[in-house]
């Protein structure tokens, strides 16, 4: 009885992780953002307009996002586990954003940037 409900239970978690269609549609929208991405840089008027930088970052942002979640088996982890490394991420995130503006402000200050 008992071998018949570990049996249960492992369906039920073997269930939860996806399949090789899923891997394969994630690569593809991994590759189709990172074909959008090296071609932005041969497209001079999305290159040198300010749109660039943040366009580039969200699309990293969301490969990185996508490639945690799938490949690494994040979204299919407890919630324990998620928020572990979710919380952490959020404030080194946050630091950088904040190093970034306060550096560039003095930067701009200084009058080294041309």
């Amino acid at each position: 009885m008992m071998a018949d409900h570990s049996h249960g239970a492992h369906d039920a978690h073997a269930e939860e992780h996806p399949t090789w269609s899923t891997y394969w549609k994630v690569a593809l929208i991994l590759t189709i953002i990172t074909a959008v991405e090296v071609s932005a840089y041969y497209i001079p008027a999305w290159e040198n307009s300010w749109v660039y930088v943040p366009s580039m970052l969200i699309m990293s942002s969301v490969k990185f996002v996508i490639v945690v979640a799938y490949y690494m088996h994040l979204k299919y982890d407890h919630k324990l586990f998620r928020a572990l490394f979710t919380g952490p991420f959020i404030v080194a995130s946050l630091t950088l954003i904040g190093l970034l503006f306060l550096f560039s402000k003095l930067v701009l200050r200084l009058g080294s940037l041309s």
